[in-house]
């Protein structure tokens, strides 16, 4: 989880410099196109030579648009915001899920959970500080974010019927063309320095990406939770250093409210996780009794 956090970590530097001399658009398609590049080689590793199939292409089309604009989003804000304002708003996606689920999935959320994504929410307001320092430009991540959960829906959704190789190679299959299109109305062909810096950014993504999934398998999501929050000292440090950023208090304060509003959040599911699985072995010996 470590390595995924520092992966992210350094693609939003790599995003923030390609994003000073081309479009966000055809830096997410770039972030797209090398991505697949790099996942293929392990995909047919792991697979043994052949590529996932599905009967789920609708499905993936419609999830690929909606994390499509999410990323258009979150690449927007990480080239034309303070880099740890634009990575503290993106952590609003878990408290978004969370009402997304109750909504679009009827999960029971009871009282501790709402406290804290009401919580998370004043951490976002705090960020954002409306009437003070607020600009439609911080708003732009927020979108990014509840768009962002939307996705986690409809991962949530597919992984009940397809492997999770399978759901990343048809979301970075689809996500190369689609992305081509906004991009080819604002292309810019990139220097030579530029093309390093996006390659970088497709490898990081889709490394980031590989060892998340793998962390899940390994780890639970309350234990794993927390080390995810180290993304942003990484990215302060880098900003700091390469472009001159210094972080903004109330951003650390609100940021802070935040990340332990989702903190919250994940200790409760896996704690809730546990209960159903052991009550299950219960319930299913009761008929033998």
């Amino acid at each position: 989880m470590l390595g995924s956090t520092s992966a992210f970590a350094l693609m939003a530097i790599t995003i923030r410099f390609a994003s000073a001399t081309i479009p966000t658009t055809e830096v997410a398609f770039f972030r797209n196109f090398f991505g697949l590049l790099a996942l293929l080689p392990i995909l047919l590793r792991s697979s043994g030579g052949g590529l996932p199939r599905t009967r789920n292409l609708g499905r993936y089309l419609v999830r690929t648009l909606v994390g499509l604009g999410s990323m258009l989003c979150a690449f927007w804000a990480i080239g034309h915001l303070p880099l740890s304002q634009a990575i503290s708003l993106s952590y609003a996606a878990p408290l978004f899920a969370t009402i997304a689920a109750v909504l679009w999935l009827g999960e029971v959320v009871r009282i501790r959970r709402w406290m804290a994504v009401s919580a998370g929410f004043v951490g976002v307001l705090v960020i954002l500080r409306p009437g003070v320092a607020f600009s439609a430009a911080m708003l732009v991540p927020v979108i990014g974010a509840l768009l962002g959960a939307v996705v986690a829906i409809q991962m949530k959704q597919l992984s009940k019927l397809d492997p999770p190789d399978t759901i990343v190679f048809y979301t970075y299959l689809l996500w190369v063309p689609l992305s081509l299109i906004p991009a080819l109305f604002q292309w810019v062909w990139p220097s030579p320095t530029v093309w390093l810096w996006l390659v970088a950014t497709g490898v990081l993504g889709t490394l980031g990406q590989w060892l998340w999934t793998r962390a899940l398998r390994l780890g639970e999501v309350s234990a794993l939770q927390p080390i995810s929050f180290v993304q942003l000292p990484i990215v302060v440090v880098f900003a700091w250093w390469l472009f001159g950023e210094v972080i903004d208090l109330w951003t650390l304060i609100g940021a802070a409210i935040v990340f332990g509003a989702n903190g919250y959040i994940a200790h409760r599911e896996a704690v809730l996780a546990r209960r159903a699985a052991t009550q299950r072995p219960a319930q299913a010996a009761k008929p033998s009794e």
